[in-house]
């Protein structure tokens, strides 16, 4: 699993038949210090996170193993929404703080 923070929605109106009704992000992949890593990657979300939240996501074969996305033409999936995390003691990330 990866850190990332969630960007933004994607909307698709034309796609395969097995993607219709599954919501898609778009994410930027954040360190442990609580800092963007560049770049950014589509995934489904599959637990209902919101814009500005720090999430958890799988890739390739992982990607499809949750109960939205089995047996479905996905490499990404939101897997679980950030609460907080801790290296060697110190808080890097707290929902909810303003500086997040």
């Amino acid at each position: 699993m990866k850190l990332a923070k969630v960007l933004g929605t994607v909307v698709a109106t034309e796609k395969d038949a097995k993607l219709v009704g599954l919501r898609f992000l778009m994410l930027g992949p954040w360190g442990h210090d609580n800092q963007p890593e560049g770049g950014s990657i589509v995934a489904v979300d599959a637990v209902g996170a919101g814009v500005g939240e720090m999430v958890l996501y799988a890739c390739g074969s992982s990607a499809r193993q949750t109960e939205r996305t089995d047996k479905k033409p996905v490499d990404a999936v939101v897997m679980a929404i950030v609460d907080s995390w801790e290296i060697e003691g110190e808080e890097k990330y707290r929902k909810g703080d303003a500086d997040a």
